[in-house]
């Protein structure tokens, strides 16, 4: 194996200085069942063509999500994209430009990203947004650490925050790993057999630093009982909303009913699902929250000579380097990903927002009533509003249907026992604006002819 290596002479000189003879003494301490004792099985050298040739098949077997009929979402949506965003993002001034630490150097960067906090400082309702977090997990565990920073300077509450059950684990893990260290209690909130959130639970959270709930919620559900939260816990507790920002075109936004904080996941507006990254966060908030919330802030303000002027403002670089007195630990942005979401609202506007959402929700109303006339399917939360998802009981296991469904060509949604253990049989269904009602046809049909089937015994 030593003889095998290139540049002899140099790694005799490097073992040589480390004390050991051979690369076999180097790791010894390995137990010899875990150590390689042959060549590497790896393909004999080839030409530029011949590799690019190898590349071209092997990329030829992947199956782009564009190309298949597809019905997963479960956080991440596949709205259309207008073409001029990938456009304008890959203009040098964005694409290549760093952090604006240096003002006088970056107005145009920083007024994209004042641009960007304006919009969804509208979108939601509230009066101050951020630059962006990493995803929508990082923004809602942030959010709660923000409120308990708030919230136990002003009164004697324990640093307990309160959050729907419904939360899904990778969210909750997060969520988990930001309160740990910081001491944070972790509550759930309890929710009704429809899905909607209990919401004589919701007084038990009353004193207590924070109330995370979702809007719509992880089953696709709109619930109306979220506008009478705020009235419930009190000024001195936060109320935390995390939304899909795509519904705010027709939903109410949660900065109307009381929310002082929202937080989401911003890819459908701007960036495709691209295998679930890169994505970025949204972080808005209200007056009291402001000091005290974790990444950057873009200011408007006037220069020396009487013109309008952006710069970063409220916190310093040196805040996020802190160590253990730092507010956050969130020391960057996403700011590329989030400037696609600016360009992308911002072709929208308020009538295009709308009629975005609008086509969503009616191909979630479209796609619930055709699954919910197949027998053997019963639809958990018929009676409730839904946007983009919703839950079918199946009469067996979801991923087994999810098997069927991948051998006909169709990606049929999200099995929910990966988020709750005993929902074997429940399958989150997602449409979108790019879902047509051909494509519901096909998977009503295909579920239809899957119920039909009988069991297969392994």
């Amino acid at each position: 194996m030593v003889d095998q290596l290139p540049n002899r002479g140099l790694e005799t000189e490097m073992l040589e200085e480390m004390g050991f003879s051979s690369i076999d003494d180097l790791f010894s301490d390995l137990p010899e069942h875990v150590r390689m004792s042959e060549p590497l099985p790896l393909p004999p050298p080839q030409s530029e063509e011949e590799i690019i040739a190898d590349a071209r098949r092997l990329l030829g077997a992947n199956l782009a999500m564009g190309e298949a009929v597809s019905f997963l979402g479960a956080g991440i949506y596949r709205n259309y994209v207008p073409a001029s965003v990938f456009q304008l993002i890959t203009r040098g001034e964005f694409l290549t430009s760093y952090t604006p630490y240096q003002p006088e150097v970056s107005q145009g960067m920083l007024q994209a990203m004042w641009e960007f906090q304006t919009l969804i400082s509208e979108l939601v309702g509230l009066p101050i947004a951020n630059l962006s977090l990493y995803d929508g997990s990082t923004a809602a565990a942030e959010a709660l650490t923000c409120a308990v920073r708030v919230h136990t300077r002003k009164a004697s509450q324990s640093n307990t925050v309160y959050i729907s059950e419904l939360v899904p684990p990778d969210r909750m893990s997060v969520m988990h790993n930001y309160c740990q260290g910081a001491g944070i209690t972790l509550k759930v909130l309890k929710h009704n057999a429809d899905g909607t959130l209990d919401i004589d639970s919701v007084h038990s959270a009353a004193g207590s630093c924070g109330v995370y709930v979702e809007q719509p919620n992880p089953l696709g559900i709109l619930d109306g009982g979220l506008t009478q939260i705020k009235e419930i816990i009190g000024k001195n507790t936060a109320l935390i909303v995390g939304v899909q920002p795509v519904s705010l075109g027709l939903v109410e936004a949660p900065g109307n009913y009381g929310a002082d904080i929202i937080v989401g996941e911003g890819q459908p507006f701007g960036s495709p699902p691209t295998g679930g990254g890169p994505i970025y966060g949204i972080f808005a908030c209200s007056k009291p929250y402001l000091r005290l919330m974790p990444g950057r802030i873009v200011g408007r303000s006037i220069d020396v000579d009487g013109k309008e002027a952006y710069c970063l403002t409220l916190s310093t670089r040196e805040q996020h380097i802190r160590r253990h007195r730092a507010t956050s630990n969130i020391c960057t942005n996403e700011t590329l990903i989030a400037l696609m979401g600016a360009m992308h609202m911002s072709l929208l506007g308020p009538e295009g927002l709308e009629h975005l959402a609008y086509r969503n929700m009616t191909a979630c109303v479209l796609a619930k009533q055709k699954l919910s006339e197949i027998n053997e399917i019963s639809v958990p939360h018929i009676s409730s509003a839904h946007f983009n998802e919703f839950v079918i009981e199946l009469p067996r296991s979801a991923a087994d249907c999810l098997k069927y469904l991948d051998s006909v060509g169709i990606i049929g949604g999200f099995d929910l026992n990966r988020w709750y253990d005993d929902r074997t049989n429940w399958l989150l269904v997602s449409v979108t604006d790019q879902t047509k009602a051909a494509e519901i046809d096909l998977l009503a049909a295909q579920l239809a002819e899957w119920c039909s089937m009988k069991e297969v015994v392994a």
